[in-house]
């Protein structure tokens, strides 16, 4: 399945059009987005039987609480606010049901093994569950080919992408050697399915990514924070993900 066009012509808002007042990956942040017109990534972690709209792993930096989003059940994950707008942590459905279909949806599920291997759990199924049937355009991506690939697999009328980087190992703590080889290669392209990849601003000149952009692969570019940094990007990036100011593009 391929990427619709429609991610490559909006800026993609990072975790939603957020700021003061309007926290990260919150139900605010999707609204100013859809508001302004553009694009939406999102993070995906599990909260009990729930697939939530959270970054981190802990609770603590958006929060303000102790312990892990996966530890939540129902009734706790009712309870909890973010710091900075008293929004609640969205379940994707939520999400997807203000977005609505307004404006495209780019799914980053977080990886659950934390070495970037196949202990992924069941979130990608989640996740397959609740966009299925959604009428608006959605793509899945993730730094874990496990994950792209098991949920290509499962729903393969959903566009997929690999979530890439430089992998330096300074980033990547207790992670192989090898492995981290093989990601910043790119190495589990074909493999998993993907289609697109998100690539890290730092490491656009990675040959890689110019061998993938030449055989007709779309690039997205992360995390873009200034006019700069946006035009530097588009010299081999398509679109971008963004955060701190407004593009024009």
């Amino acid at each position: 399945m391929a990427l619709p066009a429609a991610f490559l012509t909006r800026p993609i808002a990072h975790r939603g059009l957020h700021g003061p007042g309007i926290p990260e990956n919150s139900l605010a942040a999707a609204q100013a987005a859809v508001d302004a017109g553009y694009a939406i990534e999102l993070d995906i972690q599990p909260a009990g039987a729930e697939a939530v709209v959270f970054h981190d792993y802990d609770l603590r930096r958006l929060t303000g609480r102790d312990g892990f989003i996966a530890a939540l059940d129902s009734a706790s994950l009712a309870g909890l606010r973010l710091l900075g707008g008293d929004q609640p942590v969205p379940t994707l459905r939520q999400f997807l049901d203000l977005v609505a279909g307004r404006v495209p949806l780019l799914i980053e599920i977080k990886d659950q093994d934390m070495r970037l291997g196949p202990q992924i759990g069941d979130l990608h199924r989640r996740v397959a569950q609740e966009v299925q049937g959604y009428d608006g355009p959605v793509a899945v991506m993730s730094f874990n080919p496990h994950v792209v690939e098991a949920f290509h697999r499962i729903s393969p009328d959903i566009p997929v992408g690999l979530t890439t980087c430089g992998f330096d190992p300074d980033d990547w703590p207790g992670i192989a050697p090898d492995t981290l080889r093989r990601m910043a290669d790119i190495d589990d392209f074909d493999r998993s399915g993907a289609c697109f990849i998100s690539h890290d601003k730092a490491d656009l000149a990675n040959p890689r990514v110019d061998a993938l952009k030449a055989q007709g692969v779309p690039v997205l570019s992360w995390t873009i924070r200034s006019a700069e940094e946006e035009a530097l990007a588009r010299q081999v990036a398509q679109n971008i993900t963004f955060e701190g100011y407004r593009p024009t593009g």
